[in-house]
């Protein structure tokens, strides 16, 4: 086992953990991705932007700070060119697959995020609902690429 990428998921977890505590805590917001996207673009409530920007922009410079320190965090393990999102199916995959997660959420009314992270900390049954069902079609959908179209990494 590796376990630096498994120190390195646990500090992401306690990180994600904190920041969701301390949105609830001081905005008292969910710290759902795709609500937090979604008002901004579509509602765009007065007085409430400037939090879901900086969120935003947290969310993205956090990574890009690494990349450009030339740190190994969030690189492949066992893969040294490789980065973590780096798409593997090319770009027109990648937008099909966005949008795909897209209509999900809308379906879903949230992410794995709004309901895995927050929802289930606040005891929702809905998000324990939707987290069992993220995961199921997660673990259909690995073994589908894996054993049947004998694709994958």
């Amino acid at each position: 086992m590796e376990w630096a990428s498994s120190l390195q998921g646990l500090v992401g977890g306690i990180l994600i953990g904190i920041s969701a505590v301390w949105l609830m805590a001081s905005l008292g917001r969910i710290a759902g991705i795709s609500g937090i996207v979604g008002n901004l673009i579509a509602q765009r409530p007065k007085g409430d932007s400037a939090w879901r920007v900086a969120f935003l922009v947290g969310l993205v410079s956090g990574p890009l700070l690494l990349m450009g320190l030339g740190s190994e965090w969030g690189n492949v393990v066992n893969h040294p060119g490789a980065v973590v999102g780096q798409p593997l199916g090319g770009v027109p995959l990648m937008l099909v697959a966005g949008l795909l997660v897209g209509l999900g959420t809308g379906l879903g009314s949230g992410c794995t995020s709004g309901h895995g992270v927050c929802g289930l900390a606040r005891l929702s049954p809905r998000s324990l609902a939707a987290t069992v069902t993220f995961l199921v079609a997660a673990l259909v959908t690995v073994y589908i690429v894996r054993h049947v179209l004998g694709g994958g990494v």
